[in-house]
């Protein structure tokens, strides 16, 4: 790829939070707030996969939902192609959304089980009013179901009729329908077996540079990201406490969460598993209710200091294309022990 920092980001998030609000009492007062994403930025560069990752209930859900427009910050805000979406009016934004499209974790339930995979496909073509033409728009459906590795006898199909791949595969297709610019992965192969996910990897790998794709990778499995993302974006309640190189994360975490999470996953190899640390977080995920206060991480952060308690990190350029959010970091420029060497 291009040197990134010369390139025009196609998204731009800009101190984007959402607080959900919750309501108690007779008369439905709102007492407390969650705090699901709380002040986070970052770029994603045309034609990269850009992943977030990070344990259930860290935010990564509802900020992709926000890129994508499906849910409106409490503040902050989201650029696609230098225009703020959540400012422009409903006739744009609509013509803005051909541009983003997502695949869902679940393949089942995100395909109407009352559709042939045909008008499962044409459905994004009729609505957009692309194709005025019923045979071009068949053109196009089969077009997508070959491109996916399916075939036209597929067509006249239903959703219950595929495997949980193949039905990913159609979900697929249904993203690429209208020829997206950035598409939205959450959590697209963690409800296959594992022999279906690389399938599914190499095909997302190979439809990115057919198609010049930018994927925003939305994931909890670090082995999923390595094999398919250039950067990595580690959130922790809320917050991204560090962002960087996929290569450069995985050979020298920064910080103490990242190191743990890598710590976690499994080697093939004996003998290096054997020699490798384990770090066993203490404790659970606080409340997103009540969020630490300091750095969020300190609660469970062997390194934690006493300013980690109150002084909340601010997110620095420690390396070239790599942020972090931690001011301890005593393993900062050399190799962690717990780095993971290699993921076949």
């Amino acid at each position: 790829m291009k040197n990134r920092t010369q390139m025009q980001p196609l998204v731009e998030v800009k101190n984007l939070k959402k607080h959900f609000p919750i309501y108690s009492g007779f008369f439905s007062k709102e007492t407390e707030k969650v705090h699901a994403v709380d002040g986070v930025n970052f770029r994603i560069h045309p034609q990269e996969s850009f992943a977030l990752v990070g344990e259930s209930g860290c935010g990564k859900t509802t900020l992709g939902r926000m890129i994508l427009g499906l849910e409106s910050p409490t503040t902050g805000e989201v650029f696609f192609e230098n225009k703020d979406i959540f400012k422009l009016p409903k006739k744009e934004l609509r013509q803005l959304r051909r541009q983003m499209q997502v695949i869902f974790q679940d393949p089942f339930s995100s395909l109407n089980p009352r559709m042939t995979v045909e008008q499962i496909l044409a459905e994004p073509l009729t609505i957009h009013q692309i194709y005025a033409d019923p045979g071009e728009r068949r053109k196009r459906v089969a077009a997508l179901v070959e491109v996916v590795g399916l075939s036209q006898k597929h067509l006249n199909r239903y959703p219950h009729e595929f495997s949980g791949g193949q039905r990913q595969r159609i979900g697929i297709a249904r993203a690429l329908a209208l020829n997206p610019k950035l598409v939205v992965a959450d959590e697209p192969v963690s409800a296959l077996d594992v022999s279906i996910q690389a399938q599914i990897l190499n095909l997302l790998k190979d439809l990115q540079k057919e198609f010049h794709l930018t994927y925003l990778f939305i994931s909890h499995d670090f082995s999923v990201v390595k094999h398919l993302c250039d950067r990595v974006a580690v959130m922790y309640l809320g917050k991204v406490v560090e962002l960087g190189l996929t290569d450069e994360i995985f050979s020298n975490p920064q910080h103490p969460y990242t190191e743990a999470l890598l710590s976690a996953i499994p080697i093939p190899d004996p003998g290096v598993e054997r020699m490798r640390k384990r770090i066993l977080l203490t404790g659970d995920v606080p409340s997103p209710i009540h969020p630490p206060s300091g750095c969020r991480f300190h609660p469970r952060c062997q390194y934690a200091q006493p300013n980690c308690q109150t002084q909340e990190p601010p997110t620095e350029e420690i390396f070239p294309e790599r942020w972090l959010a931690c001011p301890v970091a005593p393993f900062k420029n050399k190799p962690s022990e717990t780095a993971l060497v290699e993921i076949q």
